[in-house]
């Protein structure tokens, strides 16, 4: 939410090389709906990403030197380092190191993450997921490579609301990226053994093909605290606070079970850090397993309060049903 899941003004470290450079339309607490890169789009270097110097080893935090003000008319992208390992094909989870700047001003976007032995960022080579130039910056390469891409703010964000980020459709961007794994693809649904319903939450019922939750709300008063319960019990990797988790999920409203948010429905899952996520939501992640089927109320003091977002307003209670797939830190 960004200002939904995946919030760009709660990440300002490096949760926002994952977070903050997540696909996101501004309603919508979910990635947007633009096209899958299933094909490498062959970017070319050219003289503004060539421009850009890059010292350093293979996952050491790299020595960025930009021309700035450096002017980008489109996207380019340079591989510094040719790795030789396996490739990050459309679709696919890549582990990445990345170090993100304005390219007018020169300075990070944010802190770097994945260098020096730190944890990488898990992305997904889909638009649908990242952004475009997070995308354009490491599909079709091999891991052990390190690559530049420069390109104007807009082109590389696409649909995100730049402004958040201090950047104008004047500026441009560099990221500079060390691809350095590529996880195995989690499944698309909880594996977990059935729990149980609790009284007084609302019932789900599974779609048989592809898992996606049917949520029906109780006509009831909604409690004023957050609850959660597990619908399905997984034994994998517990959650911990800040991982990046692999999910899918489900939103709606409990005053008309509306649906405003479906991870299902845009045929991907999402990725993000628990600590980019509003509070209710976070609280449904950790301490959960891997495998497990979760359904979270969350009112407004543990959502989006008082100012509310986009269609889910200030007294808006919101109900999740969430499928945990995958965890990394």
């Amino acid at each position: 939410m960004r200002t939904s899941l995946k919030a760009l003004t709660a990440t300002a470290t490096a949760a926002l090389l994952v977070s903050g450079l997540a696909a996101c339309s501004s309603g919508s607490p979910a990635p947007s709906s633009t096209p899958a890169a299933n094909a490498c789009q062959n970017l070319k270097s050219g003289d503004t990403s060539k421009s850009v110097k890059v010292t350093g080893d293979y996952r050491a935090t790299p020595k960025v030197t930009i021309p700035a003000p450096l002017k980008a008319t489109d996207m380019e992208r340079t591989v510094v380092i040719t790795g030789k390992g396996p490739e990050a094909k459309g679709g696919s989870n890549v582990a990445i190191a990345l170090a993100a700047y304005n390219g007018t001003t020169g300075k990070e976007l944010t802190a770097a993450q994945g260098f020096d032995g730190t944890e990488p960022a898990t992305i997904q080579v889909d638009d649908k997921a990242y952004v475009p130039g997070l995308v354009r910056a490491v599909e079709c390469l091999h891991v052990g490579s390190r690559v530049v891409l420069t390109s104007p703010a807009k082109a590389a964000f696409g649909t995100q609301d730049i402004s958040k980020l201090s950047l104008t459709d004047k500026d441009s961007v560099v990221f500079v990226a060390d691809v350095v794994d590529i996880p195995p693809t989690p499944p698309t649904r909880a594996t977990g053994a059935p729990v149980a319903p609790q009284a007084g939450f609302p019932t789900v019922k599974l779609n048989a093909k592809t898992g996606e939750p049917d949520i029906t709300v109780p006509k009831a008063d909604p409690p004023t605290e957050t609850k959660i319960a597990v619908l399905k019990q997984g034994d994998g990797e517990t959650v911990q606070p800040g991982d990046t988790v692999t999910l899918q999920y489900k939103g709606v409203l409990w005053k008309n079970g509306k649906m405003f948010d479906s991870s299902w429905s845009r045929g991907t899952p999402a990725s993000f850090p628990t600590t980019g996520v509003v509070a209710g939501f976070q609280k449904a992640l950790e301490g959960q397993k891997v495998g497990s089927q979760v359904i979270a109320i969350v009112p407004p003091a543990d959502g989006y309060g008082a100012k509310g977002s986009g269609e889910i307003t200030a007294t808006d209670t919101m109900v999740f049903v969430i499928d945990i797939l995958q965890t990394s830190r």
